[in-house]
């Protein structure tokens, strides 16, 4: 199974609190306490993160972490990698962090390349903006859409 790890959950949390407030400057004990999240865990999220350019920080007394860019162009996959690392779904990738031993002689090598790329093409599709409103993850219904039946037939 395919598993993000917590971290990364932390991140997709602190990026959609700070997207809710786009162009506000929150300081990481603001950050936990919309988050619910520890606030030497904000720190740490927010430090990978800053490294990575998906947040810019601020000096000072009203000093604290900003969103980089628009929600709607920062991408899962770009956010994965920030805290993880490569997206690789086995050692028989390139770009896996512990190759495969047998990769040299192994058929699968391409195929799981191939895998590997379909993965990271369906993450990078989906955007922040989409995981902080489910409602853009789904095809939406008009009242167009849904039959309309009279009370009582």
């Amino acid at each position: 199974m395919l598993r993000l790890n917590r971290m990364t959950d932390y991140a997709i949390v602190v990026l959609g609190a700070l997207a809710h407030r786009q162009g506000e400057v929150l300081a990481t004990a603001q950050i936990a306490s919309l988050t619910g999240l520890s606030q030497p865990t904000v720190a740490k999220v927010a430090k990978r993160l800053q490294a990575c350019d998906l947040l810019e920080t601020r000096r000072g007394v009203n000093g604290g972490y900003q969103l980089m860019g628009d929600p709607a162009t920062m991408s899962l996959a770009s956010i994965i990698e920030a805290v993880e690392g490569p997206i690789a779904v086995n050692g028989c990738v390139d770009g896996a962090q512990d190759p495969c031993a047998v990769s040299n002689c192994c058929f699968m090598s391409n195929q799981w390349n191939k895998v590997n790329g379909t993965v990271r093409a369906a993450l990078d599709s989906v955007s922040l903006a989409e995981l902080i409103d489910p409602s853009q993850l789904f095809a939406t219904t008009t009242s167009a859409d849904i039959p309309h039946h009279p009370a009582g037939t």
